[in-house]
């Protein structure tokens, strides 16, 4: 998946809302499991005061006395963590007495809030709060300040048991949270991997239909889509029929256009075979210049056409190979090598009559001029991008006797020919490089390896297994 993928872009902000979402929830569950577990043991607590409160007994010299161990054996055990303790106000004339566990040592109060005495016999609500024991523990103690109408005598009782309790319910109950947590985080970005990708799916259909389209096995986006992206494929169908009427258009003028030059052009030729002399000579050259010119911007409109059709492409071996048998028929006497590489996957974005006509003007004329030998090899040049579009580089090279630089720009103008000995109009290179211009291509001329021309032609397109 790539960063600018909506696949990434949804499963990340479903992650990142998860992960908020599970870290917030656990937090609430922890913080509340933990005030549940305190007020569990408050509770706990404040039973041994009440009970405390049940067994303790005044003796005649005003002295304070528990008629009864409280019901938990660790407050007698030395510093065991759990403790009880019994204070007299400054008004009171009894003294502190505490639990066996806590020996001969008292509790320390100092970092508590004062405690407000209380008219009633007991307070609703006692006070909670951590202090340190004498072991250096921490503990959670209760106080409840009672005053006995028996002899107006106010005690603070307090009651404190090991916090450690506490924070092993609390590490126990954070570890199974954070599995279960984890558990459903995974779950969740699972469901939301799956949810993405079969939402995502007629997207991804979609784009594999353009494709299609693009490489030219299809010619329309075919198939039912969601209401959301149906609009987009009917639309798409809609330009590529709007594009194909205004390209048939265009070859309907054109064709219009040929027949209606080439009338005229056959009776002034008619006429001017009635002529006898110079002028006789001048209007035929005039004639056929007309002609070749009618002829390559006829064929440069429909090359043009046909450049901007929309899922068009042709397959470079087969086109190649059957340029390659015809020529070696021609020159069969000659015994001429053709060396061909190319791939079997590439296709040239463009109509096979264009790819026909410029390989077909390479390969004839690097037949005509070499002296044994000829390669052809067909590079995809993943380095090489044009609007877009993957760049294959077809380069015909042949050991004849080559040009000059100054010669290779003096051959690509529309007419010349270096050699007039040779058959051709002067027409194949220029026409060459108008089609491959026209492809937003290129063509070039250089000196070859096997010691004659080569002649490299740049064009856009794509193999069966990528699509650009």
């Amino acid at each position: 998946m790539r960063p600018s993928s909506l696949t990434t872009r949804l499963l990340i902000s479903a992650g990142a809302w998860s992960v908020v979402v599970i870290v917030a929830t656990g937090l609430i569950l922890s913080s509340l499991y933990r005030d549940a577990v305190e007020r569990a043991f408050d509770e706990r607590l404040e039973v041994f005061v009440k009970g405390l409160i049940a067994e303790i007994s005044f003796a005649d010299d005003g002295s304070l006395h528990v008629n009864r161990a409280l019901p938990e054996p660790r407050f007698s055990f030395p510093l065991s963590g759990w403790y009880w303790q019994i204070d007299p106000t400054a008004s009171s004339t009894v003294g502190s007495i505490s639990s066996p566990s806590l020996l001969d040592q008292m509790l320390d109060f100092s970092v508590m809030p004062a405690l407000m005495p209380s008219d009633a016999i007991y307070q609703e609500v006692p006070a909670a709060f951590y202090i340190i024991g004498p072991g250096g523990e921490e503990l959670r103690a209760i106080r409840r300040p009672i005053k006995f109408q028996s002899n107006e005598e106010l005690l603070i009782f307090t009651v404190a048991g090991n916090a450690n309790n506490i924070a092993e319910a609390e590490r126990s109950f954070n570890s199974t949270l954070i599995l279960a947590l984890s558990i459903l985080g995974l779950g969740l970005v699972f469901a939301a991997f799956l949810q993405v990708r079969y939402g995502l799916r007629p997207v991804r259909e979609l784009r594999d239909a353009l494709q299609e389209i693009r490489v030219g096995t299809e010619r329309r986006i075919t198939g039912k889509y969601p209401s959301e992206i149906a609009p987009l494929s009917n639309e798409v169908n809609a330009l590529l029929d709007a594009n194909e009427e205004v390209i048939e258009r265009a070859r309907t003028h054109v064709g219009n256009l040929a027949h209606a030059l080439k009338t005229p052009l056959s009776v002034l030729s008619n006429e001017v075979q009635a002529t006898k002399g110079t002028l006789k000579d001048k209007l035929e050259e005039q004639l056929l210049l007309m002609r070749r010119h009618i002829d390559h911007y006829l064929e440069r409109a429909r090359v043009a056409a046909s450049a901007n059709i929309i899922g068009v492409s042709t397959e470079v071996e087969p086109v190649i190979a059957g340029i390659v048998r015809t020529l070696e028929k021609i020159h069969g006497h000659r015994m001429i090598e053709v060396k061909v590489e190319c791939r079997s996957d590439i296709r040239f974005i463009g109509e096979k009559q264009d790819l026909e006509e410029m390989v077909g003007n390479l390969l004839d004329n690097a037949f005509k001029w070499t002296n044994g030998k000829i390669k052809l090899s067909v590079v995809l040049d993943d380095a090489k991008i044009s609007q877009g579009k993957q760049m294959v580089s077809i380069e015909i090279e042949d050991n004849g006797p080559g040009i000059t630089e100054e010669q290779c720009a003096e051959v690509m103008k529309r007419g010349s020919r270096l050699d007039e000995s040779k058959p051709g109009s002067g027409l194949g290179l220029s026409i060459v490089a108008d089609i491959a211009a026209i492809y937003r291509g290129s063509f070039v001329l250089n000196r070859a390896e096997l010691g004659g021309l080569s002649a490299k032609l740049v064009l856009p397109a794509h193999t069966r297994e990528k699509c650009v």
